[in-house]
């Protein structure tokens, strides 16, 4: 029997892919670590605990792969489970990972070599996620509370991408293995924009007025920290907004009309579909703001 396992099934772009999947009548396993039992085809998988990776593979063909998350080297993980597919004949893996690298961490990019290597293997490079602008994300739950977002990120952009999209050029490469691909995409969205560019675009689309607050570098790294974020993770993620700043994440391209058909969504679209976010009643809490915690990603 073939189908389709999707780690981090219940993440923001696992769910979008499973419903796009299942929509167009490909067997999908939605795995997590607390599968829905209502679900038939939902299963428990826990990348600390590998017992769990034989079952969630049985009876399927292809897989999307969703790295662990707030890790500087999820290899270690990761590894065993690479293995287990290859033994178990999966013929297309299509992993999400980040076009943002984080500083210091190479056993990322060493994973996403791996994937990129092996026969049938493909990597998603996704840009920041809009959906970060939603709570209980951080980032939203500050500008919830405090019509703010904290930012050591300046003026600088990042082609932010709706995690709608990136779920629909991961199903169009999962759907049918008779679809030709690469073996490397840079999914983002259809422009660069900052974090003053989105708080314009918030204020202007729901009438709820948003500012954006200037912080240092290790004062963004603090609030991670105090967030419950690894000091490592913390640390680093905090310097990708360097980068940003240095225009070094400043990259847009067309890979979700190659691979879906249509342009993705923008960021003012994005907004409109969600308004209610940012037009009821504040409530008080302390967060702070985060590019991209990819599968945070459960992503």
């Amino acid at each position: 029997m073939s189908g389709v396992l999707v780690t981090g099934g219940t993440g923001k772009t696992g769910k979008a892919l499973v419903r796009v999947l299942r929509s167009a009548g490909v067997r999908t396993r939605a795995a997590s670590r607390n599968p829905a039992a209502a679900d038939p085809d939902a299963v428990r998988f826990d990348w600390n605990d590998p017992t769990t990776f034989g079952p969630a593979l049985d009876g399927t063909d292809r897989v999307f792969l969703l790295p662990p998350v707030e890790s500087v080297d999820p290899l270690p993980l990761v590894e065993p489970f690479l293995q287990q597919a290859q033994r178990a004949g999966i013929q297309r893996l299509v992993m999400l990972g980040s076009a943002i690298v984080l500083p210091n961490a190479p056993g990322a990019a060493e994973m996403a070599a791996r994937v990129r290597a092996r026969p049938g293997g493909v990597v998603l490079r996704a840009s920041g996620f809009m959906q970060n602008f939603l709570r209980p994300h951080p980032l939203a739950e500050h500008i919830h509370g405090h019509g703010e977002i904290r930012t050591a990120a300046g003026d600088g952009r990042l082609g932010w991408v709706d995690a709608r999209d990136i779920a629909a050029g991961a199903a169009a490469l999962l759907a049918d293995l008779r679809v030709d691909a690469r073996n490397d995409y840079l999914i983002t969205g259809p422009h660069g924009m900052s974090y003053p560019q989105a708080a314009q675009i918030i204020t202007a689309r729901t009438g709820r007025r948003v500012r954006v607050e200037p912080i240092t570098e290790e004062e963004q790294a603090a609030a991670y920290r105090a967030s419950g974020m690894p000091a490592e993770f913390a640390a680093a993620l905090a310097a990708v907004e360097r980068g940003i700043k240095e225009g070094r994440e400043d990259q847009v391209s067309t890979a979700v009309l190659e691979l879906t058909g249509r342009p993705p969504r923008t960021f003012a679209e994005f907004v409109a579909d969600h308004a209610y976010e940012w037009t009821h009643r504040p409530r008080a809490c302390a967060a702070s703001s985060l590019p991209n915690r990819s599968g945070a990603a459960t992503t």
